[in-house]
């Protein structure tokens, strides 16, 4: 008789043993919005170097969010970059 094996972390949930990522659904949000990101970057960024002092909203709000978008747009493209990888190695 063989010993029996204790795992070593217990599984608090009820999450498949060999759970795996849905790759076709992340490989076709990235394709869909890295492009939106890449726009709303430019769109921001745009939009805060015609701004004046006066305008609502205020210039630095505006780059603030061209910096979120752009953090966005390289978080899509790694994810992408990533995903194609897989798809590669395990399809």
């Amino acid at each position: 008789m063989r010993p029996a094996k204790t795992p070593r972390y217990w599984r608090s949930g009820t999450e498949p043993a060999t759970a795996r990522s849905d790759l076709k659904l992340r490989f076709l949000l990235s394709v869909l919005f890295l492009p939106v990101f890449v726009a709303m970057t430019a769109g921001f960024a745009l939009w805060a170097s015609r701004s004046t002092g006066s305008d609502l909203p205020s210039s630095g709000a505006l780059a603030g969010f061209a910096v979120l978008s752009g953090v966005l747009t390289v978080f899509a493209a790694v994810d992408l970059y990533v995903v194609v990888r897989r798809r590669r190695t395990e399809l």
